[in-house]
């Protein structure tokens, strides 16, 4: 789920923010090499915004270690999956397209 908040000073206002950046700052915001504001300045975001995906990466850090490799493996696995039925739908959806379109009009 990626989130409709944008930035609040940037050139492209209306591109929603993705996890990376989120990430990258937070993780700036981690660090504290510089204070939130500076860092809210820099990125164009409001300093709130920051201090909220500070918290959720604080709040979130267990999970990545609770997890382990086998909730990777098991993730990629189940994206396989669910690409395979997605690919199999293409294929029906493209096949009826094709006949439908094949058809005389009446």
């Amino acid at each position: 789920m990626e989130s409709s908040w944008k930035r609040t000073n940037s050139l492209q206002d209306d591109e929603p923010v993705d996890a990376a950046f989120k990430a990258k700052v937070a993780l700036e915001a981690l660090r504290e090499d510089s204070t939130v504001p500076e860092l809210a300045k820099r990125h164009g975001v409001h300093p709130n915004q920051i201090y909220t995906w500070k918290k959720q990466v604080l709040d979130n850090v267990a999970s990545l270690f609770a997890r382990g490799v086998g909730a990777c493996v098991e993730g990629e696995e189940e994206r396989e999956r669910e690409a395979s039925k997605l690919y199999a739908k293409i294929g029906q959806l493209t096949v009826e397209r094709d006949f439908l379109a094949k058809r005389p009009s009446r």
